[in-house]
């Protein structure tokens, strides 16, 4: 079945940076839409940015010209890089792709999370 396996949180201080990766795998699954979206604790989990498979690209407006994100399709990865962090930025982080089976079932699926905490 499809996994997604995130990496690159942490511990970093108010100003820094981090960078997010998330590789997708699943025999005869192709992934379409890409993104991250965060979660802090008693808060609905958010949309931060998404990627198409073309690369069309959308972010939150809170995040807008401080990430960046990307990926790479023959990997099946999506990066999440996160500059100018600030304490609000705390959360949990987790990745979600589209997967389209090869009998053509579509369903989304989520990582496990990576916590990053933005504190100095």
């Amino acid at each position: 079945q499809v996994q997604l396996v995130e990496s690159g949180g942490g511990l970093v201080q108010p100003g820094g940076s981090l960078r997010l990766s998330c590789r997708a795998s699943g025999s005869g699954f192709t992934f379409n839409a890409m993104g991250w979206y965060r979660q802090t604790s008693g808060d609905q989990r958010e949309l931060v940015a998404s990627i198409t498979r073309g690369g069309t690209t959308g972010y939150a407006d809170s995040v807008k010209g401080r990430f960046t994100i990307s990926r790479d399709n023959a990997k099946n990865t999506v990066y999440l890089q996160m500059n100018s962090l600030q304490p609000e930025d705390t959360a949990v982080y987790y990745c979600k792709a589209a997967a389209i089976s090869s009998n053509l079932h579509r369903d989304d699926y989520w990582g496990q999370g990576t916590q990053v905490t933005v504190s100095s």
